[in-house]
C-alpha cells in the first residue's frame, strides 16, 4: 500500500513559479513510477508529468513541456513538480499518483494509476 500527500500549492501570478511536493509512504516507493495529474473546474483530469523508478526518462504533457520539471528523491520517498512560467490555464487541483507498472507510460494506464493523493490547489492569476 502506498499513501501520497501533496503540498506546495497556492496562489501565484502569471509568469511565477511553484514547487509541488508529494510525500509517499510505503516500502515499495522506490520501485514505483510517480506522476502528476491535474483537474481544472469543469474539465476532466489530465496527465501532466511522470518519472520512472530510477528517476530517468521523465515525460510531460505538451502543454507543460519546457516549463515544468518532475524529479524524485528516493531516499526521501518524495517527488516534486517544479512549475515555471505559470499561466492562468495552469490553474487546477494537482494530484500526485503512483503505480507499480513502471515500464508503461503513466498517461496510458487504464483506468489510471493505482494510487492517488488528495490534491493541492494551484491558482495562477493574470
Amino acid at each position: 500500500q502506498v499513501q501520497l500527500v501533496e503540498s506546495g500549492g497556492g496562489l501565484v501570478q502569471a509568469g511565477g513559479s511553484l514547487r509541488l511536493s508529494c510525500a509517499a509512504s510505503g516500502r515499495t516507493f522506490r520501485s514505483y513510477a510517480m506522476g502528476w495529474f491535474r483537474q481544472a473546474p469543469g474539465k476532466e483530469r489530465e496527465f501532466v508529468a511522470a518519472i520512472n523508478w530510477s528517476g530517468g526518462s521523465p515525460y510531460y504533457a505538451d502543454s507543460v513541456k519546457g516549463r515544468f520539471t518532475i524529479s524524485r528523491d528516493n531516499a526521501k520517498t518524495t517527488h516534486y513538480l517544479q512549475m515555471g512560467n505559470l499561466k492562468p490555464e495552469d490553474t487546477a487541483v494537482y494530484y500526485c499518483a503512483a503505480d507499480p507498472r513502471d515500464s508503461q507510460p503513466m498517461n496510458t494506464l487504464s483506468p489510471g494509476p493505482t494510487y492517488w493523493g488528495r490534491g493541492t490547489q494551484v491558482t495562477v492569476s493574470s
